[in-house]
């Protein structure tokens, strides 16, 4: 049985669909421990002060995760350690990533450590709206949260040589393990430590995304080591990833400041508003990670592949292949969110001391952050195929026009949504929160869906430019699949009024009913018009199904796939 186990997470999967269905299915067991995790703060902590200290803790640590821990990533590493593997040359990968090792950890240390001794004066300046006492636990939470950096940055560095070799099953359950770790500190830590036990729970995550890397470095033997010769020995190597790294670092960093921005914002505009912000951007981030971040993980290292060995046409089918699959998922799942917000809102969040007011403006931010459910998606495949030709120059000047956008526009629209009337009636009636206090904070999901459209507009333009990439397919599935979207909401929202008389919306049961019903009728309505509208990645879906990759073996790549 050991045996069986070990022999299923060394396994290699090597076809896009499989894994990109593999990660998937993963990330979605990892979406729904996410949205167990939110209901379980959500009803512990409420939409109030200490929840929005517990969200704001974390734009530091993870700021620093953006500019320091993002020039090891597996986007950058991938390419340069797979040109060394397939070449033949294993120990100077070793040696490499011994390099990269030494460099990352000695940096994390002597940033961590400054910004540990500023963190009182930075956190004025992210929350301003905070007491004096709140931006105190703020301050310390944050000194705990340094930690997640530094290991999440180490499981990224050796995940790279998971991915590398395509072990997609360990890389998969690390999002997985590191939610186990946060619900572990709500539940066991957060009645006995406060706020501090969920941070704890965090760095307990974290430590369990970094452990699960620790079979590929025993298989393939890439021991951590910590040596200044390394460093000396690869300098000109190290040197390539950080200049290659340093655009996509800025990019990171400037969506990490948007979300700077974004936050100081929320602060000053009322308790528990940067709280449903965050709940709200969890939970439509469900169907972007699902499909999107899936399809482009899957993808990438047979992109970087591709590239490599200059078979541009392959390579342009795949990226094809993958947005057309983002698509197809995405369109549908945008629909079924915004028409039934309310009940998922109600059945995940709406227990213990999540309120009826926070119930209502966090479903209204679910419907406009779900806007931009799709080009989401599609901005993380087209990125990592700038990154699989080591192009990282567009990606950062898009990335920073769109997160400039989408600040310019959140305190743009704040401003125009407390000083005009018609606005603010317009946003209120389409949304069901009439006259309901903080509505305000419903411009925040609303600019971040604004930029992030942008972003796919002129990522689209400039791809198709740079590599004559036909965008007329992406078109058509995007038609097929809008179609069916439209008409399984309208099916979704019909079952919504017809199903009211069966069930009692004052209980769980009854609200959960009435929506898996209305959501399920969607979703046939919605297979059954792509099966009249000839949908082709419908059509891929039952192969892959069918092909039942956890039993099949799949072939181990040749070196120079790798």
């Amino acid at each position: 049985m050991v045996n069986k186990v070990i022999k299923l997470f060394r396994r290699e999967v090597a076809g896009l669909h499989e894994a990109a269905i593999l990660l998937g299915l993963f990330a979605l067991t990892s979406q729904f421990l996410g949205l167990i995790r939110d209901r379980l703060l959500a009803g512990s902590l409420g939409a109030g002060t200490a929840l929005d200290i517990y969200y704001s803790s974390f734009r530091i640590p993870d700021l620093i995760f953006a500019t320091i821990a993002s020039f090891v990533s597996v986007t950058v590493l991938i390419p340069l350690l797979s040109q060394k593997i397939s070449e033949g040359r294993i120990a100077e990968a070793r040696n490499f990533m011994a390099g990269i090792f030494s460099s990352f950890l000695i940096v994390m240390a002597i940033i961590s450590s400054l910004v540990f001794l500023l963190m009182p004066f930075l956190a004025e300046w992210l929350a301003p709206g905070f007491d004096q006492e709140a931006r105190q636990e703020m301050i310390l939470l944050s000194r705990i949260l340094l930690l997640s950096p530094i290991l999440l940055g180490l499981s990224n560095l050796y995940g790279s040589i998971t991915q590398a070799y395509k072990k997609f099953l360990l890389y998969s359950l690390c999002p997985v393990f590191y939610n186990l770790g946060i619900i572990v500190g709500i539940v066991f830590f957060l009645p006995r430590l406060g706020l501090s036990g969920i941070v704890w729970g965090v760095i307990l995550g974290s430590s369990f995304h970094f452990l699960l890397q620790v079979p590929s470095i025993i298989e393939f033997e890439f021991w951590p080591r910590l040596s200044l010769t390394a460093i000396k020995q690869n300098f000109e190597d190290i040197k390539k990833v950080v200049l290659i790294s340093l655009p996509r670092t800025i990019t990171l960093s400037i969506n990490q400041i948007a979300l700077f921005f974004v936050v100081a914002l929320a602060s000053v505009l009322g308790q528990g508003a940067i709280s449903i912000f965050n709940l709200s951007f969890n939970l439509q981030s469900v169907p972007s990670v699902i499909f999107g971040v899936s399809y482009s993980v899957a993808a990438f290292p047979t992109l970087s592949n591709l590239f490599y060995k200059k078979q541009m046409k392959e390579f342009l089918g795949k990226i094809r292949e993958a947005s057309q699959h983002i698509i197809f998922w995405s369109l549908p799942a945008t629909a079924l969110f915004i028409v039934l917000r309310a009940q998922i809102v109600r059945v995940i969040l709406g227990s213990g001391e999540f309120g009826w007011t926070a119930t209502r403006l966090t479903a209204a931010c679910l419907a406009l952050f779900s806007i931009s459910v799709v080009t989401q998606g599609l901005v993380h495949l087209f990125v990592r195929a700038y990154y699989a030709g080591g192009l990282t120059k567009k990606p950062l000047f898009i990335n920073v026009l769109s997160s400039l956008l989408a600040i310019v526009s959140a305190f743009g629209l704040v401003y125009l949504y407390s000083r005009v009337d018609f606005l603010r009636y317009v946003v209120e009636k389409l949304l069901r929160v009439e006259n309901l206090e903080g509505s305000i904070i419903l411009m925040l999901p609303l600019a971040f869906s604004l930029g992030s459209i942008v972003n796919v507009v002129l990522m689209l333009w400039m791809f198709k430019k740079d590599f004559n990439f036909e965008l007329r397919p992406l078109a058509d599935t995007f038609i097929r699949a809008l179609l069916a979207s439209l008409l399984g909401g309208a099916v979704s929202y019909q079952l919504l009024n017809w199903l009211v008389r069966f069930f009692d919306l004052n209980t769980f049961v009854g609200v959960f009913a009435q929506g898996f019903l209305a959501g399920l009728g969607g979703i046939v309505a919605m297979f059954v018009a792509l099966w009249f509208l000839r949908s082709q990645e419908l059509k891929h879906l039952m192969v892959s199904l069918r092909h039942k990759f956890w039993k099949v073996d799949v072939v181990r790549p040749e070196p120079e796939e790798l």
